[in-house]
This record gives C-alpha cells, sequence and structure tokens, in this order.
C-alpha cells in the first residue's frame, strides 16, 4: 500500500471510529432524528436564508433528497419555510424555537465530543496543525474541482 492510499484508509478509519464513538449519544439525545437531519438544522441555524438549493449543495445530495428532508423538518416542528416579500419564488428556511433547541443541543454535544479528544489536539505544534489545515485545505479544493467536472458533464 502507497502512502497517499495509506493516508485515505487512515483518515476513512478516524472518521468511522469517531462516528462510532459519537452514535450512542447522538442516537440517544435526538430520537426520531436522523443524523442527516441534525446535520441540516444546524445548517439551517448557522446561515441565513438558506434555500433548497444551497442546502442541497452543502450536503452533497440532490435538490429533490433536501426537498424531502425540509420537508420532514417542516413536519417535525423544527424549521419552517418562508418567502421575502422581493421575491415570491424562492422558498428559505429558518428555525422554529423547537428547532434552535434541538441545533443548541446538538452544538453542546459537539463541545462535549471537542473536550473529550483535547488531549489529542493539546500534543500538536502550531507547525503540525497548519500542515494538516493547509493539506486538508487542498485535498478539498481538489475535490471541489472534481465534482465540479462531474457536475459539467
Amino acid at each position: 500500500m502507497d502512502k497517499e492510499e495509506r493516508l485515505i484508509m487512515d483518515f476513512r478509519d478516524l472518521y468511522n471510529k469517531m462516528n462510532w464513538l459519537n452514535k450512542a449519544k447522538m442516537e440517544d439525545r435526538f430520537r426520531g432524528y436522523k443524523s442527516s437531519e441534525i446535520h441540516c438544522i444546524e445548517y439551517i441555524g448557522k446561515h441565513e436564508d438558506p434555500n433548497v438549493t444551497e442546502l442541497a449543495g452543502s450536503f452533497y445530495v440532490t435538490r429533490g433528497a433536501m426537498t424531502k428532508m425540509t420537508k420532514k423538518l417542516i413536519k417535525k416542528g423544527v424549521a419552517e419555510s418562508y418567502r421575502k416579500p422581493d421575491n415570491k419564488k424562492e422558498v428559505y428556511f429558518r428555525l422554529t424555537e423547537q428547532g434552535k433547541t434541538v441545533s443548541k443541543a446538538h452544538e453542546k454535544l459537539h463541545k462535549e465530543f471537542r473536550e473529550r479528544d483535547k488531549a489529542v489536539f493539546a500534543q500538536l505544534t502550531e507547525e503540525q496543525f497548519r500542515g494538516m489545515l493547509e493539506f486538508m485545505e487542498t485535498y478539498s479544493r481538489h475535490l471541489d474541482a472534481e465534482i465540479g467536472k462531474q457536475n459539467a458533464d
């Protein structure tokens, strides 16, 4: 196995471990919600005037899939749709009070996860951190370009 393949496999393994560790608490605190719904609630709460196209792009799903998810979130009472007076065509989303409560609980849980993992990050030098962040940004830009190529086809 070459170093690039090992790095990708190690990233995947790390991601899977984090998911496994976090899954039980996520499922316990957010019964009745899928992980994707919780992350959509988080996104809506952190962005101004998100619409289906923006949400779909952010989650790398089709607009149809995102429309289904936002309808579920509205039905669950955590989000609502609205239109702006100057643009009657576009539909936007915002959180309800219940949605804000779910979002805050999710944020609190993520804070617990970061606290759990703090000891590992404390061992990193600024140079190591900077190098990893630069790599992640470079790789992310590369993947964005590849996604752009596929969407152009």
